[in-house]
């Protein structure tokens, strides 16, 4: 069965300072949960605020390195979850439970990408 990325992008402007409340962070789990005893999950983690982050960049024949946060993006990636699913509208689907989870004041998108075979 082909694998999925599901790149999750956070606007950190409508994030809570704080991070995720509980109650998120309980429905988070029921559902990583769900999908592990469905056996599509491989592998998920949320990842810390850009603000802790460093990119580094190859143009022109020369490297640069920028601390976070970076400024000059609207989203960052927050996290990500591996999933083996039949086809691609199963990931989607999975995907967009993710979504719900979040409270509203969340802006949160998932860029969901087949995972090249050798």
């Amino acid at each position: 069965m082909p694998r999925y990325l599901s790149l999750v992008k956070i606007d950190e402007a409508t994030a809570p300072a704080e991070g995720p409340s509980p109650e998120l962070m309980q429905r988070m789990g029921e559902l990583i949960e769900e999908v592990t005893k469905a056996g599509v999950m491989l592998d998920t983690q949320g990842l810390t605020p850009s603000a802790q982050g460093v990119r580094a960049r190859w143009e022109g024949g020369k490297i640069s390195v920028t601390d976070g946060p970076f400024t000059e993006s609207k989203e960052v990636v927050g996290g990500y979850a591996i999933m083996q699913c039949k086809d691609m509208a199963e990931a989607l689907e999975w995907t967009k439970r993710f979504l719900r989870v979040h409270e509203e004041f969340w802006t949160v998108t998932c860029e969901v990408r087949e995972i090249a075979e050798g």
